[in-house]
């Protein structure tokens, strides 16, 4: 039987669970494991996701899918077991980051697109074939008093929707993720103007996968949290990130989209709960609001583990308990006392 797109985005944003970015490219793991001494090999890497996979409390309870990179996709645990299956038996659905990063945009000093358009038809079908059901593409969007330029929204909203038709083609549900930078460089707007430049990012990609014919009910949308900049003068609390980011969603986002699966961006763990636990008690909202996080679920983990076998099982309790608190945001259930845990 053919697998529905729509069943597919569901199980994606299910109540209470959220997406794992396990995507990180050789390069940025690189950055990970040199911040806790671990050398960056195929084996290190392999031990460190498998370690996550099969965090069985965690993956259960509080994981609906896991986005990877190439290499952890066709790689197997130090069993024999493929990673991938590893992910399936858990519940959770196998992902895979298929854009090859942004790169200088022509003529637009310090902006950014994505590339990786070349080809994807055909590697799509690849990672169909290795257990691949949904993807993932970012776009970068970078913020100041002059930036983005409509060029660079255009060209980015432009590459996001073709990469979703052609995934939708291929059976494999699409992550959009337009991410307006909260940590570029010099990181200083403020949040109203991070409203400004966000709402009329989402606006022009809606109208872009309209134009692709894109099924809205066969994606799920991955958007930055309305925020100041990490370097603003007056930064905001949960609750006027929440009533932003919300204002800014339900002018923008059709609600036939199947769900909403924040970044985190550079927000700290517990700010990035926070802020997702204030927009779900807000409440009365036409799809899901959920956690698609990469260091806010890993980087307590990371760290509890220091890359020795010795202290796997408290860098799992340390994965487990970030995530059970990200699934608890996710149903606007999280409080501070719960942190303690």
């Amino acid at each position: 039987m053919t697998e529905r797109l729509e069943d597919i985005a569901q199980q994606m944003v299910q109540p209470g669970q959220g997406i794992l970015a396990a995507d990180e490219s050789t390069g940025t793991i690189k950055k990970r494991f040199d911040s806790i001494g671990v050398e960056n090999s195929e084996e290190n890497r392999r031990d460190y996701r498998e370690m996550l996979f099969r965090s069985q409390d965690a993956m259960n309870r509080a994981i609906s899918g896991v986005i990877l990179f190439e290499e952890t996709l066709g790689q197997k645990a130090a069993d024999g077991t493929p990673l991938v299956d590893l992910i399936k038996s858990a519940g959770a659905v196998p992902g895979i980051k298929v854009d090859k990063g942004a790169q200088d945009l022509s003529l637009r000093a310090g902006e950014k697109v994505t590339e990786g358009l070349d080809g994807l038809r055909e590697r799509l079908e690849n990672y169909y074939k290795q257990g691949a059901r949904f993807a993932k593409w970012r776009g970068v969007i970078a913020i100041d008093k002059d930036r983005p330029s409509e060029g660079a929204i255009r060209a980015n909203s432009h590459a996001l929707s073709r990469y979703a038709a052609l995934c939708q083609e291929a059976g494999i549900v699409p992550i959009v993720e337009p991410e307006v930078l909260m940590d570029g460089d010099p990181g200083d707007h403020s949040i109203e103007r991070c409203h400004e430049v966000t709402e009329h990012v989402l606006h022009q990609v809606f109208k872009d996968l309209n134009s692709q014919n894109v099924k809205l009910e066969g994606m799920v949308l991955k958007p930055n949290m309305v925020v100041p900049g990490v370097n603003a003068a007056k930064q905001a609390g949960p609750e006027e990130v929440a009533a932003h980011t919300v204002a800014v969603l339900k002018r923008t986002v059709p609600s036939a989209v199947a769900g909403i699966a924040f970044l985190s961006g550079g927000q700290s763990d517990e700010e990035a709960t926070a802020n997702l636990n204030a927009m779900n008690a807000i409440g009365n909202l036409p799809w899901p609001l959920t956690y698609s996080y990469g260091r806010a679920l890993q980087a307590a983990a990371l760290k509890a583990w220091g890359g020795k076998v010795e202290n796997i099982d408290a860098a799992k309790r340390a994965f487990t308990h970030r995530a059970l608190m990200n699934s608890a945001a996710a149903k606007g259930a999280w409080n501070k006392d719960q942190e303690r845990g």
